[in-house]
């Protein structure tokens, strides 16, 4: 069983995969798709349509896993990551990938155990409970990993 994990965004979007055998965690990567700020919306979210899907391409995960948007102060910002979001689910989609949701809070609770812990807490926990060397490059594709991480925890017994 292969989990993608998807931290959604308009300029980075996180990824995280994990390698499941027999309820054993047994293999781990991340990685982030770093998108250029410079151009329109539009064109950036055809990168992200492609990104996502190379990495479908290469991985062939048997479920996806999103983080629902997070509505902060800032609408506009909202909807933008409500495209991302939307394109994501479209790559996902087309190649008939079953995908889970959860809310920011349930993923912190799941990995870290504090649905209000920080990104750094994220971070470290993710580092130790997937005995990385070191810590996942971007927080983009800690958090991705926390993600995949969250679905794990919550289904393990299916695995």
């Amino acid at each position: 069983m292969i989990i993608l994990g998807i931290d959604p965004g308009s300029y980075n979007v996180g990824y995280g995969i994990l390698q499941v055998e027999k309820r054993k965690i047994v293999a781990a990567g991340c990685g982030t798709i770093k998108i250029n700020s410079k151009i329109q919306l539009a064109e950036r979210l055809v990168q992200i349509h492609f990104g996502i899907d190379k990495i479908i391409a290469e991985y062939k995960p048997d479920i996806a896993v999103i983080e629902t948007i997070f509505y902060g102060k800032n609408i506009k910002s909202a909807f933008t990551l409500g495209h991302a979001r939307g394109v994501i689910m479209l790559v996902l989609a087309q190649h008939n990938i079953e995908i889970a949701e959860y809310s920011p809070r349930e993923v912190k609770k799941s990995v870290v155990g504090n649905g209000n812990a920080s990104k750094e807490q994220v971070e470290y926990m993710v580092q130790k409970i997937l005995n990385l060397n070191s810590k996942p490059k971007t927080q983009d594709a800690a958090d991705a990993l926390a993600i995949a991480l969250c679905q794990f925890n919550k289904n393990k017994f299916k695995y």
